[in-house]
């Protein structure tokens, strides 16, 4: 896997906005999508046609419905669709991969699809002592998770064993295995990859209890 956690990406200025309920995109993450909404159907449209990119935003908690822009949060992932299969009917599924974290500081246009400008915002490497570390500890909490009855596939277990990087291994944990979504937006607002850990570790430590 490319290694994009440092990188500095060359954003657009403008990216479309799903907003979901529990939903959050890691950078490195794949998570799949079935488009039938038509202001959705739009948005996907518009994205293919130009550069495959839009964000995932989640409904702040006991929200149901993004009435407003302040009902859902505007630190959120930025996705490339790696593949999308469109049926008779108009609707869609697509993969959709994680490539940034990005800010949403204000919007193009509401309607049909919400149009955001975004601001990137990248992650504080670990001290490679401290990555070590944390890597190490980690992999602990997930050994114990196994443990405890969670099922990792196959194919996720194999990624996971490859990954060294700090912070690349815990957005992939984030978005695996965290089942509460204010802890997963809680790791994945944090920018500093050694702390984004710490805190990670401490909820699925308290999940598991």
């Amino acid at each position: 896997m490319k290694n994009i956690a440092n990188q500095s990406l060359n954003l657009p200025a403008l990216a479309p906005v799903m907003v979901l309920p529990g939903a959050s995109l890691f950078p490195h993450a794949l998570l799949p999508l079935y488009i039938f909404e038509p202001r959705y159907r739009e948005m996907l449209a518009w994205s293919l046609e130009r550069d495959r990119l839009f964000c995932i935003a989640p409904l702040k908690g006991g929200i149901t419905e993004a009435l407003t822009d302040d009902d859902f949060h505007h630190t959120v992932g930025l996705g490339l669709v790696r593949a999308c299969v469109q049926r008779e009917d108009g609707t869609s599924h697509l993969m959709l991969q994680g490539v940034a974290r990005v800010r949403l500081t204000g919007f193009a246009q509401e309607t049909p699809f919400r149009l955001a400008e975004l601001r990137e915002l990248r992650s504080t490497p670990a001290e490679p002592l401290h990555n070590e570390l944390l890597v190490s500890k980690l992999r602990e909490v997930l050994a114990k998770l196994r443990d405890s009855g969670v099922r990792v596939p196959e194919a996720l277990e194999g990624q996971l064993a490859q990954i060294e990087d700090a912070g690349v291994l815990g957005d992939i944990v984030a978005h695996s295995f965290l089942r509460k979504a204010q802890h997963r937006q809680d790791v994945f607002e944090e920018l500093r990859a050694g702390e984004r850990l710490r805190l990670l570790i401490r909820h699925l430590t308290a999940e598991m209890l």
